[in-house]
């Protein structure tokens, strides 16, 4: 594995996830959380997560994401908000919408909460609650994201985007402009947890990328043309592009999750490492960030191998994703295989490849449950 890196002292933390917690009504098989969730099972209490907020906000974060699993199972989400304003975050709940209620909404605005961003899994009910794995979801997201807009919030929509709802394009936009939308995020799968598990079953084929892209270029245009002020932000796979991304703007940079049991993480999936990474429990923010080899660990380009070391874009994409190196070559050490220049560049090729001629049904994706957790962590 690599080592610390020559880099000058980091910044402070400006982004912070508060993963709550791992618990979740919904049974999506692309959710980004461990595999072996289920065991996970000791969250931080009400007074150890305001202790994270007050340390991350002393050593300089100013953003803060309430997230899961599904935030809403906690019942101190008001009181978490409430010293999140108090401590001058803004402030953003990522929610799938279910146990959400006209009630919370009002809550968490007098309690202070900025944003709220709904996920949705369709634009239909039947497709929408059959990737959910739940009958009731379609319409619940329905009624809580009229709610968030009666409730004066801006519109913020997201559609995970996969092979089996990329079709839908045209009805999505249709659907968001409905629902008053100001910002739609159309993000194609990327592929780490459960979406890494299932990829042969999610991952569009380049046709369909290339069709879904076109159709949201013709909404732009639409939209523009008309006056709207929806924006469309369409995200593309990793696996179609050629270069990798800037990662978390770099390891360690700005980027901090806190996962449910305390686990503090430079990214929420980087706990799939082989790489010890500090809890809160027993550690201060500051020392973590600062100090732990964790966080130190892909900092900087001392431990880059070729080609990244001698690449003249290390310093714009810092060597791509450490937990996609990992996945696809068994190395977190690897450049990204994103990368055209990527000795193992053809393991992506080849998902691209058999993205052209997969036949997979919903039927045959593992879905995100706690059954299914064991099951992954006892093999």
């Amino acid at each position: 594995m690599g080592s610390a890196s020559n880099k000058a002292q980091p910044g402070p933390p400006l982004w912070l996830l508060a993963e709550l917690t791992y618990r979740c009504p919904l049974q999506c098989p692309y959710c980004s959380n461990p595999l072996d969730f289920a065991n996970t099972d000791q969250e931080l209490d009400t007074e150890a997560w305001i202790n994270v907020l007050r340390q991350a906000r002393e050593m300089g974060a100013a953003q803060l994401g309430f997230s899961g699993g599904e935030p809403l199972v906690r019942p101190d989400m008001p009181e978490l908000i409430a010293e999140a304003r108090g401590l001058g975050y803004y402030t953003n709940l990522i929610t799938s919408g279910i146990g959400l209620t006209e009630t919370k909404v009002e809550q968490f605005r007098e309690a202070g909460l900025d944003h709220i961003q709904v996920s949705f899994q369709a634009s239909d009910p039947e497709l929408n609650n059959a990737v959910a794995g739940s009958r009731k979801a379609f319409e619940k997201k329905l009624a809580m994201t009229r709610a968030v807009r009666e409730a004066g919030y801006p519109m913020v929509l997201n559609f995970v985007i996969h092979r089996h709802n990329i079709h839908q394009m045209d009805d999505i936009i249709r659907l968001c402009e409905e629902l008053g939308a100001d910002y739609v995020e159309l993000a194609t799968c990327q592929y780490y947890g459960w979406a890494f598990k299932n990829r042969e079953g999610l991952m569009p084929s380049k046709a369909q990328l290339d069709t879904a892209e076109d159709r949201v270029q013709a909404h732009r245009r639409r939209l523009h043309e008309a006056g709207s002020a929806m924006k469309l932000i369409f995200v593309t796979p990793d696996y179609y592009e050629e270069r990798p991304k800037a990662c978390m703007n770099g390891w360690g940079s700005i980027f901090l999750t806190v996962a449910p049991d305390g686990t503090a993480l430079p990214c929420h999936s980087a706990r799939m490492l082989p790489i010890e990474f500090p809890n809160v429990r027993n550690q201060s923010l500051k020392s973590i960030w600062y100090d732990s080899p964790g966080f130190n660990h892909y900092r900087g380009d001392a431990w880059m191998p070729e080609p990244c070391r001698s690449c003249d874009e290390k310093d714009k994409d810092f060597g791509g994703c450490r937990c996609q190196a990992y996945l696809l070559t068994g190395n977190a050490d690897n450049a990204d295989p994103i990368c055209s220049k990527s000795d193992h560049h053809d393991r992506v090729l080849a998902a691209r490849r058999a993205a052209d001629h997969a036949t997979a049904s919903l039927a045959d994706l593992t879905y995100r449950n706690a059954r299914n957790s064991r099951v992954i962590a006892k093999a």
